[in-house]
């Protein structure tokens, strides 16, 4: 199967299934001298996890890393780096009376359209249990940003179903106000408006006492962005960063600043007026609104970049739902095992990790293709 590998000088490299033995990621272009443990990967792999609370799947994974090579005295060494996740609560028995039945939503038939063959046992490659691999890269990537440029990422939920979130400034929500309430207990959904949040979660239990799901809408921010990164043509920044996004699992759609708000405005309503104002007796360029999301022409204006990410309901339902058999009878079907009721709090993290891993790609790319310019001032 082509297309397993993500990005060009910061390059990532899956393999696994939902129901295999794990999943591992490969990673080359990592600088040597990053500071980097288990440890550091369990964070985000935490918040990813399943079984974390009441409105996501109960599938018990500890998610627990092993650094297979890249990594020597807690640094890396600047060859590929290699990580495992390995999987321990696959209940595989879960779809064998549906093995030849098409699961509507799911990727079942398409597979089988292409390859004529498919794992049929939670999906098997088109699982959102892939995601794992890429989160640990993802931790990897915030690292680099973070070192060279103090580069943040951040996501957070900003609708369930019809619930929408206020959210006034983008930049200015932090990890705490979605991760934590102010009682210091989890904040389920991610969601750092809290009355909305609450109001999602009872949504979500709703919706699972139906057996049905409900869908959404994420924010990703990346702040502290350099201007300067992406390319003017077809590697534009915004379009990797929507083929990351897209590359996830139920993502329908992508947009970026005022995204599809564009359409109604006139271009004296649209353009950030530009200003300047003095940091450090340096003169700093900047817009004095950002409907342009951080990217101008493919590239980066040192504006916070502000992009959002449509999630589709979860496709396994355990209410019945007229199918096809792999061989076009008619038949119903009703989706067993663990599933998500609501996709979203889960998909923060493996969100800001394709955002980050975009993000290093670039700037490593940056790096070399301006370094002669750099040394020579």
């Amino acid at each position: 199967m082509a297309g397993n590998t993500f990005g060009q000088t910061f390059r990532i490299t899956t393999a696994g299934e939902s129901h295999g033995p794990g999943n591992v990621v490969i990673i080359d272009g990592v600088p040597p001298g990053i500071s980097l443990t288990v440890e550091d990967l369990m964070v985000d792999l935490q918040r990813r996890r399943p079984g974390q609370s009441k409105i996501v799947t109960q599938r018990k994974e500890a998610d627990e890393p092993e650094i297979l090579s890249g990594v020597f005295e807690g640094q890396t060494t600047g060859t590929s780096l290699a990580i495992l996740i390995r999987n321990q609560d696959q209940r595989s028995r879960d779809y064998g009376n549906i093995k030849n039945l098409y699961r509507p939503g799911h990727a079942d038939y398409s597979f089988d359209a292409k390859y004529g063959f498919r794992d049929y046992r939670g999906g098997g490659r088109s699982s959102a249990r892939e995601t794992t691999a890429r989160v640990a890269a993802g931790v990897v990537a915030k690292k680099i940003i973070d070192e060279a440029f103090g580069g943040q990422v951040l996501g957070y939920v900003t609708q369930v179903g019809d619930i929408k979130a206020n959210i006034p400034d983008p930049a200015e929500v932090t990890l705490e106000q979605v991760e934590k309430r102010l009682d210091g207990e989890a904040n389920i959904v991610r969601c750092p408006d809290l009355a909305s949040a609450d109001r999602m979660i009872t949504l979500i239990e709703e919706c699972r006492k139906d057996g049905d799901s409900i869908g959404g809408a994420a924010e990703i921010v990346a702040t502290n962005v350099p201007a300067g990164l992406g390319e003017p043509v077809f590697d534009k920044i915004k379009a990797d960063f929507a083929k990351a996004l897209f590359s996830l699992p139920a993502v329908l759609g992508v947009e970026y600043g005022i995204g599809f708000g564009c359409v109604t405005m006139r271009g004296s309503e649209h353009n950030d007026l530009f200003t300047t104002s003095e940091s450090g007796g340096k003169r700093k360029i900047a817009t004095k609104s950002n409907r342009h999301g951080g990217m101008l022409g493919g590239i980066t204006t040192g504006m916070p970049i502000v992009l959002r990410a449509a999630v589709k309901p979860t496709s396994s339902l355990p209410i019945e739902q007229e199918t096809v058999t792999q061989e076009g009878e008619q038949a119903t079907i009703q989706t067993k095992g663990r599933h998500d009721p609501c996709l979203l709090p889960r998909f923060i993290p493996m969100a800001e990790a394709m955002i980050a891993i975009v993000l290093a790609d670039h700037w490593l790319r940056w790096q070399g293709q301006t370094a002669s310019r750099r040394l020579e001032s």
